[in-house]
């Protein structure tokens, strides 16, 4: 079966009850081997395809994953990118701000890890952090040094919206290209994973009891995020919601969309002038004439 990203992809300014969107889909694999062979095609075509985008230099890739804990992020990042070169790939998890980074405007840090032409960059979670955790806990926003003139609650967001989307804007008309993936975890699902977690030795390293502290405002991130994605999925920079409580499944979908979107650039291999070609050749004959 094909796997056709359009179908999980938010239109330009359409707005989203997340409640309609899926959590599971029928997986596109019938069994483990046959999951483990699809994603080693995909990786082999994604290592092709990052080895034309680092040759052409023209364009850059930078991936943007957001969800709620424990929806699988750092797994898809793993897996999904796991035939990459990492010479020509670069990955940043964002954090709490530290207080150089709060003493600038919020798009800052992100922007100073911006993949170069001819690489990828995975911001894993991103500036949208500020119009989703900001927006659920407005007492950060208070820590935020943000002149009070310019802090009123009730148009802040709209103010961050349209910088975002003009922020990315200009990154896509400077050769960057933009995916934007959230990872749609059920609230039952995310419950087993926190369960695992605890129940499990070799995974108790992964529990926070802030996850737990978070979870009990399911309803408002949901909302923080339908806003978000109504504001800023754009025909160019798209936001993807991509069904995770199958995580293979949800590896499948992300590996072909970075595939497709990937395939859609005008990209080429140099092509040498006559001068380069005469030099080559110039060059074989010197390797040739070598004594042994």
């Amino acid at each position: 079966m094909k796997i056709d990203p359009e179908k999980f992809r938010v239109r330009e300014d359409k707005k989203i009850d997340l409640k309609k969107w899926q959590t599971r889909i029928d997986p596109f694999y019938k069994s483990k081997d046959e999951y483990k062979s699809l994603l080693a095609q995909h990786t082999d075509e994604l290592a092709e395809l990052q080895e034309l985008l680092y040759a052409h230099n023209r364009y850059s890739l930078l991936l943007i994953f957001q969800a709620m804990d424990a929806a699988g992020k750092d797994g898809a990042i793993k897996h999904v990118m796991s035939g990459i070169n990492p010479q020509g790939c670069q990955v940043y998890s964002f954090k709490h701000p530290s207080a150089e980074e709060l003493d600038h405007d919020f798009l800052w840090r992100t922007t100073r890890a911006l993949p170069e032409r001819g690489r990828i960059g995975i911001f894993n979670r991103s500036y949208y952090e500020e119009v989703l955790i900001v927006r659920v806990h407005p007492e950060i926003l208070k820590a935020q040094n943000i002149p009070e003139e310019h802090r009123d609650h009730e148009s802040i967001w709209d103010w961050r919206f349209r910088s975002i989307r003009e922020h990315e804007r200009h990154l896509h008309h400077n050769g960057t290209r933009i995916i934007k993936f959230f990872l749609h975890l059920s609230r039952e699902e995310q419950k087993n994973r926190l369960l695992a977690r605890i129940d499990k030795q070799e995974k108790n390293w992964k529990f926070d009891s802030g996850d737990l502290r978070e979870r009990k405002l399911w309803p408002k991130y949901m909302a923080a995020y339908q806003d978000c994605f109504r504001h800023t999925s754009t025909n160019d920079c798209p936001w993807y919601i991509i069904p995770a409580d199958d995580k293979k499944n949800a590896r499948l979908i992300i590996s072909r969309t970075i595939i497709d979107t990937l395939r859609r650039l005008k990209m080429s291999y140099p092509k040498p002038t006559p001068a380069q070609l005469a030099d080559l050749q110039a060059r074989r004959k010197e390797l040739l004439d070598e004594s042994n």
